[in-house]
């Protein structure tokens, strides 16, 4: 690979970091989909770095090095689902630890822990971390050794001080790690922040073609016994990435920077459209200034803010969901950060976490935003 430490993201993105096939000359990098590797006469490795697929494959190393240059990272670590990679750091803590958690972030991960951290006897504290002084209290109060929280978050779309919440975190001797899935390395650099990993389903936007089950992590501290615990956790428990699942995301990331920009600019397009919208109560988008995060996710954030949005239907569930039935373009779907648009009414999936009844979340797509906001004009038309 050449030097790629000066180049911006889009060129990044678009040249794979400057991965190529050497022996055929092809500039897409090649796919090798074998799980063992030769050895000589003598037994010894025909290449000492691979030895079995494990977690041994020139394609993930690929894929783990754009996706490093982009986050900022010193290194990166991909797993088969971003929940495979929360997972491998929260196994980290020992019995009878303690651990401080973002509340009504992404209900998969708040289930998890909760079942995990009882199994293992861990303390689990859980607080909004969007609310500055609360969250420096409980991590003076509890002195957790693991905290996570997600910014943007999922589907309140709440804005986190990524500055403010590392000093807190490190002033009790812990460590912070961010989930910044609905931002992408491209709109937000939690490292940057002082955050010590960082977190990304890249299912969503990373790949953005859903059409991949992929997770990563990411530090710049490659010494510190988490990481190192990190690594020896994913390779003894197997929880890798394919080598085909790590070519289409190398695939999918040369068009990342492209697409964020597309989808932020749609997204904040419906947001102020909804936001004016009679049949619409309230718009959760940081792009907006009466956002209470905004002030902070225009600082934070680089580019947009993304293509995650919420809004409330008046009239509760049944308005909702008879808004959701009628959208032609956005299909009904769970996920977000695709080239496709999708709604997903998040009470009926999560119906005793407060959702609001008639709150609808929307990933936007690439699509042309005169065609999507025709398509919430007509949904929701009374």
């Amino acid at each position: 690979m050449s030097d790629t430490s000066r180049l911006n993201q889009a060129t990044i993105a678009a040249q794979a970091a400057g991965a190529v096939d050497p022996q055929s000359g092809g500039v897409v990098p090649p796919l090798q989909m074998a799980t063992t590797y030769l050895r000589d006469a003598q037994y010894q490795p025909l290449r000492p770095d691979n030895i079995y697929l494990r977690d041994q494959s020139d394609i993930v190393r690929v894929a783990e090095t754009v996706l490093a240059q982009l986050e900022g990272a010193a290194e990166t670590l991909l797993f088969p689902s971003g929940m495979a990679a929360i997972a491998a750091a929260f196994r980290t803590v020992p019995n009878g630890g303690c651990v401080l958690v973002q509340s009504q972030i992404y209900w998969g991960t708040t289930k998890w822990l909760r079942d995990f951290c009882t199994r293992r006897g861990i303390e689990l504290h859980e607080v909004e971390a969007s609310d500055a002084a609360a969250f420096e209290a409980a991590c003076a109060v509890h002195k957790p050794s693991l905290v996570l929280i997600e910014t943007p978050s999922n589907p309140w779309l709440r804005i986190t001080d990524l500055e403010a919440a590392a000093k807190a975190v490190h002033a009790v001797g812990g460590l912070l790690m961010v989930d910044s899935t609905a931002a992408t390395p491209v709109l937000q650099k939690p490292l940057a922040a002082g955050a010590d990993i960082v977190m990304h389903s890249a299912t969503k936007g990373i790949n953005g073609h859903s059409d991949v089950l992929a997770g990563v992590l990411a530090t710049n501290d490659t010494e510190a016994q988490i990481w190192t615990d990190i690594k020896a956790d994913r390779h003894d428990a197997g929880a890798v990435i394919g080598p085909f699942e790590a070519w289409l995301l190398v695939r999918g990331m040369r068009t990342l920077p492209l697409r964020m920009r597309e989808m932020s600019r749609n997204a904040q397009a419906l947001a102020e459209f909804l936001d004016q919208h009679d049949q619409v109560e309230a718009v959760l988008y940081p792009g907006l200034p009466a956002h209470p995060g905004h002030d902070i996710a225009t600082r934070q954030m680089n580019g947009g803010f993304g293509p995650l949005l919420s809004f409330i239907v008046k009239g509760g569930a049944d308005a909702a969901l008879a808004v959701a039935g009628k959208l032609a373009l956005f299909h009904r779907a769970t996920s977000l950060g695709g080239v496709e648009s999708l709604v997903e009414h998040r009470h009926t999936i999560e119906p005793h976490t407060g959702i609001p009844e008639g709150l609808l979340r929307v990933s936007v797509g690439i699509e042309d935003v005169e065609d999507l906001k025709a398509d919430l004009i007509q949904a929701l038309a009374v």
